[in-house]
């Protein structure tokens, strides 16, 4: 349903640290950048954005679940966040109330969005 996403960032060099660390585990890279804009993607076409804040007001916090080929990935989302100070929220687990089968795990980005790494299939 979605084509993609974008979202502003208070220090955007941070955020890309962050985010080449953490995609890499799920197969996402950078794959364009125009000047401080950043897309990342897993087959060449940007699916997540990030760039510098350029509207007022507060940020509020935003949910992002990015897809893992399996737990591993997870697992590894999880170890690349922690390895960069990332807040967490819910370390690796199965979360029966979502569906049978559904392991994610929870962080904070630089930022204070919640952002997820997510298999929704069994061990």
């Amino acid at each position: 349903m979605l084509d993609h996403v974008s979202i502003q960032c208070g220090d955007t060099a941070a955020s890309a640290a962050f985010y080449d660390a953490v995609l890499l585990p799920l197969g996402a890279t950078r794959v364009m950048e125009f000047g401080p804009v950043i897309g990342y993607g897993a087959d060449g076409k940007p699916d997540f954005w990030i760039g510098p804040v350029d509207t007022a007001g507060a940020n509020r916090e935003n949910h992002l679940a990015f897809a893992a080929v399996d737990r591993g990935a997870v697992r590894e989302f999880f170890a690349a966040a922690v390895a960069l100070g990332a807040e967490v929220l819910h370390e690796p687990r199965e979360w029966p109330e979502y569906h049978p089968g559904y392991y994610g795990a929870f962080v904070r980005d630089p930022d204070g969005n919640n952002v997820e790494a997510v298999c929704h299939t069994p061990q």
